[in-house]
């Protein structure tokens, strides 16, 4: 699946119910640690991972964007370092100039107001004001792999990233994700529609013949349940 296809796509769903999607695909959940955070809260992308290693200084960036693919989205492994903006303004121009769709860091950014008016979709652990001031060893697979956490991630990877977070996918379990998450969307707006009409949650989940179930068969779960009657709260 194509970059432009994937992210329209996502445009209509979120994070969470790729999760979900994963979760009843039996596809490992791969998520960014906890803290991320778009810069701009409406930010929300999807696409292919364009991995990078960071020690210091902007070139490999440039690099990195010379191979990449339109609507790739940076990846870019930092070490979670909190102690230095590694992208600002400039990265985020050029990441554009070079028909990306975003970036993801496992760091800190700085110059906020200029990527707020930009308007390019970054994610990002925080913020800090000083840029880096070491130059360390670049390693022979920086272009290759980005670590993410205790994450692993490469080109054959894609990302989606919104306001609930960052997670990451096989490329090749895309169309059955994206297919997955939007069922649990149709099946969870047609639920909310029917809050508001009136009919409780618990109502169209027969809520009460789960607990007559349950109080005969202990093992008797809510989720056992939620399958039987194809209700999509949990997995």
């Amino acid at each position: 699946m194509d970059n432009q296809l994937l992210n329209r796509q996502f445009s209509e769903l979120s994070t969470p119910l790729i999760a979900d999607a994963c979760v009843r695909l039996g596809i490992l959940l791969r998520l960014a640690p906890p803290g991320i955070h778009p810069v701009r809260a409406e930010s929300q992308v999807a696409g292919r991972v364009l991995p990078v290693q960071h020690f210091g200084s902007v070139d490999i960036f440039l690099e990195a964007m010379g191979s990449a693919s339109p609507g790739d989205i940076l990846v870019i492994d930092n070490q979670g370092r909190n102690d230095e903006g590694c992208i600002g303004d400039l990265t985020a121009l050029e990441a554009q100039a070079c028909g990306l769709s975003g970036m993801v860091v496992w760091g800190f950014h700085r110059d906020t107001v200029e990527l707020i008016n930009i308007g390019f979709p970054i994610f990002s652990y925080g913020v800090c004001p000083a840029g880096p001031q070491r130059l360390d060893r670049r390693h022979v697979d920086a272009l290759i792999i980005a670590h993410v956490g205790a994450l692993d991630v490469t080109g054959n990877d894609i990302v989606f990233c919104d306001a609930d977070g960052v997670l990451f996918a096989p490329a090749e379990q895309a169309e059955p994700i994206l297919s997955t998450a939007h069922s649990i969307w149709q099946t969870e707006r047609q639920q909310a529609q029917d809050i508001r009409a009136g009919k409780k949650l618990r109502d169209q989940l027969r809520f009460d013949e789960y607990l007559e179930k349950q109080a005969k068969d202990p093992n008797y779960t809510f989720r056992q349940h939620l399958r039987a009657t194809k209700g999509a709260i949990e997995e």
